[in-house]
């Protein structure tokens, strides 16, 4: 069955305007209206949030005395462990106040991230991490 002369139209535009749609950054606020909380499943969020690209900023917001952090853990396994020995530090406890921390997805790789309050229970406990693997925009 061959497509209509106005469906194939469609088609091309559709598509377009998905092409333009990947080609601008996005500014997301991890855990939407809930923020970067305990208890909270960053794990689905990311799924509804996804796909992310290369330059979508990912905003961590968080009460100054919630004794929440942001830190960027170096591999999967760090990640699944909540093991930050080798983690960096994106956020202190102060910093997610306001207009929060924003943390840039600038490589096509895998990014890790989690709370590193109270020696890791954050993490392990409050599933506070989560995860994006940003494709690259076609722009």
């Amino acid at each position: 069955m061959a497509l209509s002369y106005n469906a194939r139209g469609f088609l091309l535009l559709l598509a377009a305007a998905s092409l333009l749609a990947a080609s601008e950054a996005r500014t997301l606020v991890v855990g939407g209206s809930e923020g970067w909380r305990y208890g909270f499943n960053y794990t689905d969020w990311a799924f509804q949030n996804s796909p992310f690209y290369i330059k979508d900023q990912l905003v961590f917001k968080y009460e100054n005395d919630s004794g929440y952090s942001v830190y960027q853990l170096p591999n999967l396994w760090s990640y699944i462990k909540c093991d930050f020995s080798k983690a960096k530090l994106l956020a202190s406890e102060t910093q997610g106040t306001g207009e929060g921390f924003k943390a840039e997805l600038t490589e096509w790789r895998p990014s890790y991230f989690a709370s590193g309050g109270k020696d890791g229970k954050n993490c392990k406990d409050g599933l506070m991490k989560l995860f994006a693997v940003p494709l690259p925009r076609w722009n």
